[in-house]
């Protein structure tokens, strides 16, 4: 699977070790940092990785910031993506069956790696099941449309 990865200077210590992490699992991670744990804006990195997503060019996509949620507001604005913070299994598994969630945003406050990296597994692994969910996602893209 190919996954656009990306973290504010919050998440970067734990971006830098998913990412070794999926590549050494066999995944294509394209990885737009930051580099370092320098003061940096989020919406600077969820801008570059949701772009990916929406555009076909990943699969999915993972940001990374202190709580999850800057990164999932600023991930939302790019049309076509579906940014959702989760911290549990279920709301990992019901984003992705449920919303058709494309971009998981994590919060480094709260989650290690070893949690971090069990939720993206059950977030690459769980597939949208469509039936009356799909009806809504495709709700959620007429919202995207300009007025």
């Amino acid at each position: 699977m190919k996954i656009s990865i990306g973290a504010d200077h919050a998440g970067f210590s734990l971006k830098e070790k998913l990412r070794a992490r999926l590549a050494a699992e066999g995944h294509e991670v394209v990885d737009y940092g930051t580099n370092s744990p320098e003061s940096v804006d989020y919406p600077d990195y969820a801008q570059p990785v949701s772009r990916d997503v929406a555009g076909g060019r990943a699969d999915r996509g993972i940001l990374v910031c202190s709580t999850g949620i800057g990164m999932a507001m600023a991930a939302n604005k790019v049309h076509g993506v579906r940014a959702a913070p989760a911290q549990s299994d279920d709301e990992v598994r019901f984003t992705r069956e449920h919303n058709d969630a494309n971009v998981l945003t994590l919060g480094a406050k709260y989650l290690d790696e070893e949690r971090a990296m069990h939720l993206i597994g059950i977030f690459l692994n769980t597939e949208f099941i469509g039936g009356r969910h799909a009806r809504r996602v495709a709700k959620i893209a007429q919202l995207e449309q300009p007025q």
